[in-house]
């Protein structure tokens, strides 16, 4: 094959191009050693050479590629419109002159970049990717505009089609990569929106939802690096093993500094772990919690029954019931927030007591004297208690009292008893649910802080922009969770309303939206091409989307080529695992140093784990080791969002007939796959996968799989 006749140039540009940026490096690196942060001087000034160390450090950061590739591709503009050329990066990078070398992917000369058409150049006579690897120059492909523009046939919406399916060919690392180089039109219009405002991303699978909300994250902070820098940038996923599957993309884009977080880690002092039944779960997510939580903080504020009487000296001290009363009501009238008004009911207690004396006292001269009396504790903590989130919920969930008197008006009787729990012994032996992470977070909210010392910890952390991924499965709790920290209702949602599999499943965005922050109209885009799965593949996988979300078109697939998804049935189910650890040697033999998943239900993870190692296969579980083997197996419950170069999923019937949303579970895991898809199972298929005919074989113990 002949190369390109630029290759050479080309590659020398390339090279010029990672020189400067060498020596951008070793300049900031000088000014690093030149910058001595210690103990002399003025606070200004210390603070000042603190900014000046952290801006270097972060920059260093920025300039560090690793084995990303610097210099991706590069525009021509039309003669008409000036006739420059911009080679287009990763990031920036000046000469000496200060004369750009290399242009960042985000600025706006990039633009058209990824957004030229046939019909709308955007002032390009010719845009050229390049296909490297590091710092060497593998191959470049043009594209033509106007009088030379060149009939791409079905490929016409495709930029850079052969350096697109280069990259989607490549094996995964069980890490999510950077798609900066192979932006297509309609992400990079998603990518570069406004920032004000909700703006949700439908998506099929492998449209490239997730890696578009991640750039997008990326491109607000270049554009809008005052006020967001500052504000903050949070990206929310559904589990832990999702935020080590996507946590280098952000990095390899020179933004280090975004939160990736679970909605657990948004609340402290708890222990969180594992999940309530789904029927429990269905009620802790119902926004009427909210209208219950504040009912039962409302509960704990309560007058006395008695009139309290105190000895001080040779006096007695009397705080009458109406009083008591009185204090209270003014209380509420006063705090917005429930622990906030404990302060002002002792200094009020106080001086009724002192009140009441025959002889004048003074106020805080009582209160010093009385404020460790039992009596007096006792009589505070009836009236006005201060509390935890965890005390809150643990006094009401364990009590059926507490649980009709808050909830009575707002849940039936069978909600509210799926509620209730046994109490422990010490609220801090508590072991707490996902699904009760978003009530200790209302709580929170309804609470305030136990004391001024703790304000700054127990204070919400609100952000200029959240990006909230695998946002069907939200319930209403947590989207409100959500939208108490957005600082100003700048949001990037992005999903699937076809996988939707938790026990909220969405039904459509305007349940979702609801929830969500109003201060402008939401946008809705839709991404319709899918980039990662085979044709072969989507094929099969669009059989059940048909039955799960009727009114949900799959994605285009631009891989029309790929192996057709192979089913083994397993006569004797004795021997399920070992067909499992053939159809994963055979896809290992053919993806080579690809990854693959073993997608099954929960219950058969620990069972297929063992069937692996009895078989020589090396492999990982994805609840402890993430995805950092070839192998992993993988409960189907934790595998929405991931993409792996293989996928044997196991037993489609009883994901089906075991999951809250089975035909929606089950088009999860037959679309995680980017080459090889192989289907496990014992009895017969799902009559859903059998129409038409699949390719079938038989497992065969001494031969493997047929």
């Amino acid at each position: 094959m002949a190369l390109h006749p630029d290759m050479e140039a080309e590659q020398a540009y390339i090279d010029h191009a990672y020189e400067c940026l060498e020596a951008a490096r070793t300049s900031a690196t000088r000014l690093q050693t030149m910058v001595e942060v210690g103990r002399g001087g003025t606070e200004q000034a210390r603070f000042e050479r603190e900014v000046i160390f952290d801006t270097i450090v972060n920059r260093l950061t920025q300039l560090h590629l690793g084995d990303a590739s610097l210099c991706f591709g590069r525009v021509d503009q039309d003669p008409a419109d000036g006739g420059e050329s911009y080679y287009i990066g990763r990031l920036a990078v000046a000469d000496q002159r200060q004369e750009p070398v290399v242009v960042d992917w985000r600025a706006p000369v990039a633009e058209p970049f990824y957004r030229a058409t046939g019909r709308s150049p955007m002032g390009l006579a010719r845009r050229r990717h390049f296909a490297t690897r590091g710092r060497q120059l593998l191959g470049i492909e043009d594209e033509l505009f106007g009088e030379h523009a060149i009939d791409l046939g079905e490929n016409a919406g495709i930029s850079g089609h052969g350096a697109l399916i280069s990259a989607l060919e490549t094996a995964r690392s069980g890490r999510l990569g950077d798609i900066v180089a192979t932006i297509q039109g309609e992400q990079d219009e998603i990518i570069r929106a406004p920032l004000p405002g909700v703006m949700v991303v439908q998506g099929g699978p492998g449209t490239g939802k997730t890696v578009v909300a991640l750039h997008r994250a990326a491109y607000l902070l270049y554009t809008h690096r005052f006020p967001l820098e500052d504000q903050g940038v949070l990206v929310v996923g559904p589990n832990r093993l999702f935020l080590a599957y996507i946590e280098q993309v952000l990095p390899s884009l020179g933004e280090a500094g975004v939160d990736l977080q679970v909605l657990a880690d948004m609340v402290d002092d708890v222990a969180i772990r594992g999940n309530d039944r789904p029927v429990v779960g269905r009620v802790k997510g119902d926004e009427r919690m909210a209208n219950l939580l504040a009912k039962a903080v409302r509960d704990r504020k309560r007058a006395l029954t008695y009139d309290l009487r105190i000895g001080v000296g040779l006096q007695t001290l009397v705080l009458r019931r109406a009083e008591s009363d009185a204090i209270m009501r003014d209380a509420r009238r006063r705090y917005r927030t429930h622990n906030a008004g404990r302060r002002y009911i002792e200094q009020e207690v106080a001086r009724a007591l002192a009140g009441s004396a025959r002889t004048p006292v003074d106020a805080g001269d009582v209160w010093s004297q009385i404020r460790r009396m039992p009596a007096v504790r006792e009589a505070l903590d009836r009236m006005w208690p201060l509390l935890s989130p965890a005390e809150l919920l643990h006094d009401l969930f364990g009590s059926r009292a507490l649980l009709r008197l808050a909830g009575s008006r707002v849940l039936d009787q069978r909600e509210l008893d799926a509620l209730h729990r046994a109490r422990a012994d010490k609220v801090d032996d508590v072991v707490w649910t996902q699904d009760d992470v978003p009530l200790l977070d209302e709580a929170r909210a309804l609470l305030g802080p136990r004391s001024p010392k703790r304000r700054d910890a127990d204070e919400v952390r609100t952000y200029g922009h959240i990006v909230v991924d695998e946002a069907q499965d939200l319930s209403p709790m947590q989207l409100r969770m959500l939208s108490r920290r957005s600082l100003n209702g700048s949001m990037t949602v992005v999903g699937d309303i076809a996988q939707s599999t938790g026990a909220w499943a969405h039904a459509s965005w305007d349940e979702i939206l609801s929830h969500l922050p109003e201060r402008r109209p939401a946008r809705r885009e839709q991404l319709t091409v899918g980039y990662r799965i085979p044709a072969p593949n989507m094929e099969l996988a669009a059989r059940v989307l048909a039955r799960s979300a009727p009114d949900l078109a799959p994605p285009r697939s631009v891989r029309q080529d790929g192996r057709s998804p192979r089913m083994v049935q397993v006569d004797d189910p004795s021997r399920l695992g070992e067909a499992v650890a053939a159809a994963v040697a055979a896809e290992v033999a053919a993806v080579g140093s690809g990854n693959i998943a073993v997608i099954c239900p929960a219950r058969l993870t620990d069972e297929l784990g063992d069937a692996l190692a009895a078989a020589g296969v090396a492999h990982g579980r994805a609840i402890q080791q993430g995805l950092d083997h070839q192998v992993t197996v993988v409960p189907v419950g934790l595998v929405k969002g991931l993409e792996l170069d293989g996928t044997v999923v196991v037993e489609p019937a009883e994901i089906l007939s075991e999951e809250a949303q089975g035909l929606r579970a089950l088009y999860v895991a037959l679309t995680r796959a980017t080459k090889l898809l192989s289907i496990v199972h014992t009895g017969e298929l799902p009559e859903v996968l059998t129409t038409p005919a699949p390719t079938r074989a038989r497992f065969d113990r001494s031969a493997g799989v047929a």
